[in-house]
């Protein structure tokens, strides 16, 4: 491998930005791969301690990726549009649909602190101990141990690709000592490699989160842009329960107008709002039925 220089920049405007040898390093061998793997998840633990960063959003914007690839590995063709259709545009009485499960399994598995409850939760068809015996079957470093909860789920549980991948990234979470599940692993994995076992399986987890961590700490950037732009704005907003609104818009990678603890209307007129106000984005590209985040 070669190194150059590290390129950190940090002042009150912006995270610092990955090492270029990181980025730009080539590996061959597991020994190379691990090595930059590890580099690049420590930094993305620096970034993800910074205040500024919108924690929940962040995690809340992997879990529709993760689910996505879920689906994906599924066979399925629905992407990020639809995933969000079907969770944030159901109604009571309404069942998710198979997609809609996928996303609603991830945005549990990211919504509360790391633990066999709050995993059971994400995963109820699995009974909490049976997760607690899958986390334990990872010892070691943070990346050996989530490849060895991957493999023993879908050892135990070949088809189980969505439990295997939320219990990895917990195992991961836990081993650096995040407070919640950090979905990683699933969006950088290909479908073949969740065929793979032993030393293969584990440079595939290292080369999926080499790719993720950079890509996370790029999007933690952007994010903690926007979410800083949100805040600026707020001041501005006159509506009864926009403090609320908008820290929902802080916490959630998207929002429906009827979920917002306003009247139809003056929620509808809020979100145009901060759209004009460069605030936030409409997601759809729909004139009805639409959605809208940071």
């Amino acid at each position: 491998m070669t190194f150059g220089p590290p390129d950190h920049i940090s002042d009150l405007d912006t995270l610092p930005r990955m090492p270029v040898w990181v980025t730009s390093a080539r590996a061959e061998t597991l020994e190379d791969v691990a090595f930059l793997s590890g580099a690049a998840l420590n930094h993305l633990h620096l970034v993800l301690g910074r205040a500024e960063v919108p924690q929940a959003l962040l995690r809340d914007r992997l879990a529709l990726r993760a689910a996505e690839a879920c689906v994906a590995f599924s066979g399925r063709s629905e992407r990020a549009g639809e995933l969000r259709d079907a969770v944030h545009l159901l109604r009571p009485g309404d069942l998710p649909g198979p997609v809609g499960e996928t996303h609603l399994a991830w945005r549990r598995a990211v919504a509360r602190p790391v633990s066999v409850k709050a995993l059971g939760r994400a995963l109820p068809a699995v009974e909490q101990g049976v997760i607690a015996a899958w986390l334990d079957a990872g010892q070691g470093a943070p990346v050996n141990r989530a490849a060895m909860v991957l493999e023993a789920v879908l050892t135990q549980a070949p088809r189980a690709d969505e439990g295997a991948l939320i219990l990895a990234d917990a195992a991961l979470a836990q081993a650096f000592g995040w407070g919640h599940l950090v979905p990683l692993l699933a969006p950088g994995l290909k479908r073949a490699d969740l065929h793979k076992r032993g030393d293969d399986l584990r440079l595939a987890c290292y080369r999926a989160l080499i790719s993720l961590a950079v890509e996370t700490v790029r999007q933690a950037a952007d994010l903690a842009r926007r979410a800083a732009r949100l805040k600026a704005v707020a001041p501005k907003l006159r509506a009864k329960g926009a403090g609320d609104a908008v820290e929902m818009f802080l916490t959630g990678d998207a929002v429906a107008p009827s979920a917002l603890p306003l009247p139809d209307r003056a929620a509808r007129r809020l979100c145009d709002r901060l759209v004009d106000l460069g605030a936030v984005r409409e997601l759809t590209g729909r004139d009805t039925f639409r959605l809208y985040g940071v």
